[in-house]
């Protein structure tokens, strides 16, 4: 009974082994179908788990800093563009604006009291220049006109001095007649009416010396006033010449002029500057939305004094969102805009988006890294890099909004 049994297990043996094997081929070969399908559905698609989501996320920061009065949006609400979202106090901000008004007030006043000086300026000009031209025209004929008297009234100097000398020699010839008479007139040699005579024309002839020696003097005097209205003349002339160099300085006044309306001009324009700017100020006390979003990391309280652009809020975006997918470089070979994709999200339980490639980096993402590998120094050792490729959702893929910035995904692009 043994050696049947032994016989028995020696046949079943063999049976068993060619079964095993033929199991054995059979998974091989399953596994080997199964690999072959994974290879070929595999060769014309690139997948990496480096991924996230990214989005547009907007600090909000005021322009202009003081105390919140008000506060109308807390973390995690949607907000719209121009949504209200802190109100500063604005009452320092408006006083500001009062003032740039009452300087822009008072600077266009200026403007306008000197622009209606220019065209004063400018007649006063013209007509400074032509009367003092006129008066130097004057004051040089009364110069002339008094040169002409001193030499006439010289004239008559020298006449009244001849005419002097010759009333004197008459004089004396007189007195010598009557001297000569007086002893014939006592020895009654000739008539007492002669000797009268004589004595008359000699008394006659010293009131007419004395008449001539008048008449000199006053010749003399006439020279001296002459010779005043002379100096007086070119003194009135010297003045009438100093007028016209200062009346032909008038235009640079009025070039003057002209310069301080320009001044008060731009000062007008920089008081315009000044409420402009003033203006904006109030307006920023009114911190709005600039974009539709998410309000997040909101750290701003009413009654809380903040600075200008001190940081108070993010608003994200979820209407614009897309996918950075850090590809290694060995999987760019066949990878270009356009090609379609299947975003597969974590946080979704794995749920899939239709995408599509739009752009792949300029550069790889070390080379943007705060301090990029440097391989030409030290021992280079070959790391394959990765290289950001970006994916947008097709239309109409989330319209819920449900990815979030930096969730993590999944991208599959159908390079053929």
């Amino acid at each position: 009974m043994a050696e049947a049994k032994t016989d028995t297990e020696k046949t079943e043996a063999p049976a068993r082994n060619g079964r095993r094997w033929r199991i054995g081929a059979g998974v091989l070969a399953v596994l080997i179908v199964i690999a072959a399908i994974v290879w070929l559905r595999s060769r014309g698609r690139e997948s990496t788990d480096d991924a996230q989501v990214d989005g547009r996320i907007t600090q909000i920061a005021p322009r202009v800093g003081g105390p919140v009065i008000k506060v109308a949006v807390d973390n995690n609400i949607p907000v719209k563009a121009g949504d209200l979202l802190v109100q500063i106090d604005p009452r320092d901000y408006q006083v500001a604006v009062d003032r740039a008004k009452a300087e822009l007030a008072d600077a266009e006043a200026n403007a306008t009291a000197a622009r209606t000086g220019v065209p004063i300026a400018r007649v006063e000009t013209k007509s400074g220049v032509n009367t003092a031209t006129g008066s130097v025209a004057q004051a040089q004929a009364g110069v002339a006109g008094a040169e002409q008297e001193v030499q006439v009234a010289q004239s008559n100097l020298v006449a009244a001095q001849a005419r002097q000398r010759e009333k004197e020699a008459t004089a004396v010839k007189a007195a010598k007649d009557v001297d000569r008479l007086r002893p014939l007139v006592d020895k009654d040699e000739i008539p007492k009416q002669q000797f009268d005579a004589a004595v008359a024309a000699s008394d006659a002839a010293r009131a007419s010396a004395d008449a001539a020696k008048s008449d000199v003097a006053s010749a003399q005097t006439a020279i001296m006033v002459a010779q005043q209205r002379v100096a007086q003349a070119r003194g009135t002339s010297e003045q009438a010449r100093a007028g016209l160099e200062t009346a032909r300085t008038a235009p640079q006044q009025l070039q003057v002029t002209q310069a301080r309306a320009a001044s008060a001009e731009a000062r007008v324009q920089q008081a315009q500057a000044a409420l402009a700017q003033a203006e904006l100020n109030l307006q920023y006390t009114t911190v709005k939305a600039p974009t539709a979003g998410v309000v997040s990391r909101k750290s701003v309280e009413v009654g809380q004094v903040i600075q200008a652009n001190q940081p108070l809020m993010a608003l994200v975006n979820l209407a614009d969102t897309w996918i950075t997918a850090n590809f290694k470089e060995t999987q760019l070979k066949s990878m270009q805009p356009g090609q379609k994709a299947d975003v597969s999200v974590d946080a979704l339980g794995g749920r899939t988006f239709k995408a599509h490639v739009d752009s792949i980096a300029a550069a790889t993402g070390a080379k943007f890294s705060l301090l990029p590998p440097e391989n030409a120094t030290g021992n280079f050792v070959k790391v394959v890099q990765r290289i950001p490729v970006k994916l947008y959702l097709e239309p109409g893929e989330d319209p819920s909004h449900l990815l979030r910035p930096g969730m993590s995904v999944t991208p599959t692009v159908y390079v053929k």
